[in-house]
């Protein structure tokens, strides 16, 4: 078994207690579909901890603080301004000179027992997002929905494992949209169909569910974990910070 994490965003509270969970399941292989960074209070704490996950891929937070941010709103271009001037020279220099090139070093995808792992999307791996909207509007029969949704499935042969959205759930060939819960938490992949799957967000989770969420891996098996974690501590940090923006403290406190 292991463990596919997306979106853990500075969010040291989330990551600890879902390493805590993992422990519970024996679980030390983790691969980590990107976005350690962005909005959240702990950016340097969650990269040194990121260092020993298996896999890293680069998410678009990440890529924006390493390179340049494009098409970010402005709560989110404040927190990447900061995270980059914490990981920029001062006390810890020869540190965050490793940290920086850590981030600049992040893979885009990753092949693994037949499935591709990216943080978007297989066509735009860091930026496109793979929407509730473009599985309903293809299922309803709108060209464009169905020629991105046709043209992203045919980049893969069997399972694409995806972030970036924060919100779990699975995309079939037919354009069938399921989330986590309306699979009761578990979903076996039926062998010569294709499927997209995304993990949900450690860090920031976008469903109105303020717990953090992961995927355990076993074989054909995937399994959401949700987590409770001190959703209020974090959000404090976050208030105490005068470079964050305070509505990154309200989206966790709302799962929005």
């Amino acid at each position: 078994m292991k463990a596919i994490v997306s979106d853990i965003h500075a969010n040291v509270a989330a990551w600890e207690a879902v390493k805590k969970d993992l422990k519970s399941h024996n679980i030390t292989d983790i691969i980590s579909l990107g976005d350690l960074v962005g909005y959240g209070p702990e950016p340097v704490e969650i990269i040194d901890q990121a260092m020993e996950f298996r896999i890293n891929l680069m998410g678009n937070h990440d890529e924006a603080v390493v390179f340049e941010p494009v098409g970010f709103n402005y709560r989110a271009l404040t927190a990447i301004r900061w995270t980059k001037k914490s990981l920029t020279g001062g006390l810890f220099g020869f540190k965050n000179k490793k940290r920086m090139s850590f981030l600049k070093g992040l893979k885009l995808t990753h092949r693994e027992d037949g499935a591709l792992l990216v943080h978007g999307s297989p066509r735009e791996p860091t930026t496109e997002y793979i929407l509730k909207h473009d599985a309903l509007g293809a299922g309803q029969g709108v060209p464009e929905a169905i020629k991105k949704l046709n043209d992203i499935f045919g980049q893969f042969e069997d399972l694409c494992f995806v972030g970036h959205t924060h919100i779990p759930c699975v995309i079939d060939q037919e354009f069938r949209y399921q989330t986590e819960k309306e699979l009761e938490y578990e979903f076996k992949a039926e062998k010569g169909k294709k499927y997209i799957i995304n993990v949900g967000s450690v860090g920031q989770p976008r469903d109105r569910d303020t717990r953090a969420c992961y995927v355990i891996w076993d074989d054909r098996k995937f399994i959401w974990r949700r987590v409770e974690y001190d959703v209020t501590g974090t959000a404090r940090k976050i208030r105490g910070l005068k470079e964050l923006d305070d509505y990154n403290a309200d989206r966790l406190e709302q799962g929005v």
